[in-house]
């Protein structure tokens, strides 16, 4: 395999978590987060995508630096940590709002909803940024 199509696959195992969570989140609109089997499958699918996320960004990553180009290395590797810190982060806030909720705390669902939309949020700006990279991330001429 030559470095260019290791680029090419490691590009596109990292678009393809980012494309499903970007077709499957948006799911979770239509439902109400107050029942708690949805909250768990919706912290389950932001858990599965940030796991993955952070595993495609790390072969991403080794990807483009064995192909010599460190820059956009450098650019998925920081996708990979925000995946590994955003997880952390996104699923200790999600666990509180549901405990909060199941508290009967009125405001937990709102919360909920906030933290479904500024995951989506996130991960189509990553989806975005990364695409728009892509003609960058090719080899000089």
């Amino acid at each position: 395999m030559t470095p260019d199509q290791a680029v090419l696959f490691s590009t596109i195992i990292l678009l393809v978590p980012m494309g499903y969570f970007l077709l499957a989140a948006p799911a979770f609109l239509l439902v109400k987060l107050d029942v708690p089997p949805v909250t768990r499958l919706m912290r389950g699918m932001f858990n599965a995508y940030f796991l993955v996320l952070t595993g495609s960004g790390v072969i991403g990553t080794l990807a483009f630096a064995a192909a010599g180009r460190f820059v956009v290395a450098l650019g998925i590797a920081s996708i990979a940590a925000f995946a590994v810190l955003g997880r952390r982060w996104f699923l200790q806030r999600m666990d509180a709002a549901a405990d909060a909720r199941d508290a009967g705390d009125p405001r937990a669902v709102r919360r909920l909803r906030q933290l479904h939309w500024s995951g989506m949020a996130c991960n189509a700006v990553q989806v975005f940024v990364l695409v728009g990279s892509i003609p960058y991330m090719a080899p000089p001429a």
